[in-house]
C-alpha cells in the first residue's frame, strides 16, 4: 500500500491508499516502493530499501540524511544512471504517469536532460575540461531542442546571464577550469535549465561553496524555480539549506525513509530519533551568543549496508530503544495527521530532550 501525503494547509494533508485516487492527485513524480542493490564481492549493499514519495508540480521536496543514507542512490536511480555493479531491483517510478522502469534506453535518453535534469555535487567533475562552458550548454540545446549552433550558441549566452554569470558573452568562451566554484554550479544550473524541465534534481548544490555563495546558489534555485514552474528534489544533508527552500522532507537512513513531513513540523517536533539527533546536531548559540562547549552528536556508527540485522536499522544508536524495536521490520506509521514516522515510539521522541 503506497502511503503520499497532500501538499498544502494541515487541513488539506491526507494520504492515499490505492493507486487510482493516488493517479488522481496529479503528481511529478511517484516513486513507490523503490529497491537499489549493488552487487559486490563482500557481499549485497541494500543502497535503497523500499523507498517511496511523491512530488506535485513545482514544490520542492528534500532528501535528507547524513553520508550513506541512500539519498545520492536514489536521485540516481531516478535518472536511471546507476553505474554498475549496482541495479534497481524493483518498484516503480513514475514520471508524469508514465513508469520510466518501463522505458528503453532511447526513450529513457530523450526524457533525460529535456524533462528531468539533474544538477550533480562537483561541477568540476561533471564538466569536461576540454570544452568551453558555452559548447557544453550549446551542446545539449542541439541535442534536444534542435537548435542550430549558431542558435544555440546564442541562447547558451542568454542561458548564462540567466543564472546572473557577469560578462556572459566572455564567459562563455571560458573552460571550467578558468571559473570559481560558485561559477562552475551556475553553469551547470544553466545545462540543467536548457530545456526548462520539469523536474530537476539537485545533488548536493551548496558542497564545497562558501556560506555568502551558497545563500547565492540557493537564491537563485528557488528564483528559477519560480520562473521555470519546475518541481525541485533536493538531496542535501544541510538542515539550514532544507529550512531555506524545502516544503516537504523525507529523512532518509541507512538507505530507507525514516520520517516524512512538511518542513515546519520537522523542525517543530520530530516523530523519529534519528530527525531528533539531526536537529540537535546543528551548532547554535545560547542566549549570551555562546556556542556550547561541545556539540551534540549521535552516537554509534551507520550499520553495515551488506550485513542488515532485522528490526529498525537506528536501533543500536537510539536512546528510545525497548526489545520491540530488534523484532522483524519496522513499517512507516502514521504518528499524526500529514507525517510518517519509522519509529514504534515515535509518540515519546522528544521525551528525553
Amino acid at each position: 500500500m503506497l502511503r503520499c501525503y497532500l501538499f498544502g494547509d494541515e487541513s488539506a494533508f491526507g494520504w492515499i491508499s490505492n493507486i487510482g485516487q493516488f493517479k488522481m492527485q496529479n503528481y511529478i513524480l511517484e516513486v513507490e516502493g523503490l529497491v537499489t542493490r549493488f552487487f559486490t564481492r563482500q557481499g549485497v549493499v541494500h543502497a535503497v530499501d523500499d523507498v517511496s514519495f511523491c512530488m506535485p508540480p513545482a514544490t520542492t521536496v528534500a532528501l535528507v540524511g547524513e553520508s550513506g543514507s541512500g539519498k545520492s542512490v536514489t536521485g540516481l536511480s531516478i535518472m536511471r544512471l546507476i553505474p554498475p555493479p549496482g541495479r534497481i531491483v524493483s518498484g516503480e517510478i513514475r514520471f508524469n504517469g508514465q513508469n520510466l522502469l518501463e522505458l528503453d534506453d532511447d526513450g529513457m535518453r530523450r526524457i533525460r536532460g529535456r524533462e528531468i535534469a539533474m544538477i550533480f555535487q562537483d561541477p568540476m567533475t561533471s564538466l569536461n575540461p576540454v570544452f568551453t562552458v558555452g559548447h557544453q550548454i550549446a551542446e545539449v540545446l542541439c541535442t534536444h531542442e534542435g537548435l542550430g549552433k549558431k542558435q544555440a550558441s546564442e541562447r547558451s549566452i542568454e542561458l548564462l546571464d540567466l543564472v546572473r554569470i557577469g560578462n556572459p558573452r566572455r564567459r562563455a568562451a571560458d573552460y571550467p577550469h578558468q571559473l570559481s566554484g560558485g561559477m562552475r554550479q551556475r553553469v551547470m544550473i544553466a545545462i540543467a535549465l536548457c530545456c526548462n524541465p520539469k523536474l530537476l534534481i539537485a545533488d548536493e548544490p551548496t558542497t564545497a561553496l562558501d556560506v555568502t555563495i551558497q545563500a547565492e546558489i540557493l537564491d537563485l534555485l528557488a528564483r528559477l524555480k519560480g520562473e521555470f514552474k519546475v518541481s525541485l528534489l533536493l538531496i542535501t544533508h544541510d538542515l539550514g539549506v532544507v529550512a531555506e527552500v524545502a516544503d516537504r522532507v523525507e529523512v532518509m537512513y541507512a538507505g530507507q525513509i525514516m520520517e516524512q513531513a512538511p518542513v515546519r513540523d520537522i523542525f517543530d517536533r520530530p516523530a523519529h530519533p534519528y530527525t531528533e539527533g539531526l536537529l540537535k546536531s546543528i551548532p547554535r548559540l545560547d542566549r549570551d551568543g555562546q556556542a556550547p562547549a561541545r556539540l551534540a552528536t549521535i552516537d554509534g556508527a551507520v550499520p553495515s549496508l551488506i550485513d542488515l540485522e532485522e528490526g529498525c536499522r537506528f536501533a543500536n544508536r537510539c536512546s528510545y530503544r525497548i526489545d520491540q524495536c530488534s523484532e522483524g521490520p519496522i513499517p512507516l506509521a502514521e504518528p499524526s495527521p500529514g507525517r510518517l514516522s519509522r519509529c514504534i515510539r515515535s509518540e515519546v521522541v522528544g521525551s528525553l530532550r
